[in-house]
Parts: structure tokens; sequence; C-alpha cells
């Protein structure tokens, strides 16, 4: 048995969360991407639409199985304790389920905290950024 991929879990630095978010995102692993949300961790669907909880969990496997593949890249990342300012750009850019390319491209806002193991995860995820 090989031991487990470093980014097969929550991260260590808060800087890598969006990065192993997207490889668990392309990677179509509902699982892991949950895991890198706090259990009451909050998602903005689009401004004005947000979920939390349960009903982020629930819509989390059409979501990934549906998305197109994600790119991120970290623009700022600004910590004070236990918790994190995330601003990353973000391009969902291939094939869509109805065989229409899709592209879709912009600057996310986020925050996630430092948990009890030592692991960042999402607390507010907001893909709509400032919009």
């Amino acid at each position: 048995m090989s031991a487990p991929r470093n980014d097969a879990r929550p991260p260590l630095a808060a800087a890598d969360l969006p990065r192993v978010f997207a490889a668990a995102f392309n990677a179509r692993d509902a699982a892991l991407v949950d895991a890198l949300f706090e259990p009451e961790a909050l998602h903005v669907r689009r401004p004005g639409e947000a979920v939390a909880g349960a009903r982020r969990r629930a819509a989390l496997p059409e979501v990934v199985r549906r998305r197109i593949p994600i790119s991120v890249t970290l623009r700022q990342v600004y910590e004070v304790g236990d918790t994190a300012l995330l601003i990353n750009d973000f391009v969902h850019d291939g094939v869509g389920p109805d065989g229409v390319r899709v592209r879709v491209e912009g600057t996310a806002t986020d925050v996630a905290r430092r948990g009890p193991d030592g692991r960042w995860r999402y607390l507010i995820s907001n893909p709509s950024g400032t919009d």
C-alpha cells in the first residue's frame, strides 16, 4: 500500500487550498472536494444566493460531475491566526455535457479556516468575487 498523497486531503498551508481544490474537482472526487470545506461552510452560488451545510453538501455530487474542468491561480493570500482570505483567478474551460464548448472565468474571494488538525478548509466559498 502506498502512502497517501499530500494533496489527497486538506492542505497544511492556506495557499495550497485552491490547488488541492482544483485537483479534486478535476478528478471528480466529490468526497475530497467536500472534505476541503468546513461542515457548516457557505457557498455563494451567485450574488445574493448562498447555500450552507447540508444543502451545500447535497448539491456537491451533481456540481462536480457536470462542471467543466477548472484551473486556479492564486493571486493573494492573507492570514491572521487560523483564518485566511484567498483571492484567486479561475477558469472553467472545456466541453459541457451537451457537447458545447464552455469558458467561464472570474476572480473568487474565499475565506478559509485552519482546523485543530492543522489543515485548511473553506469556510466561505465565493466564486463571484466582488460581483
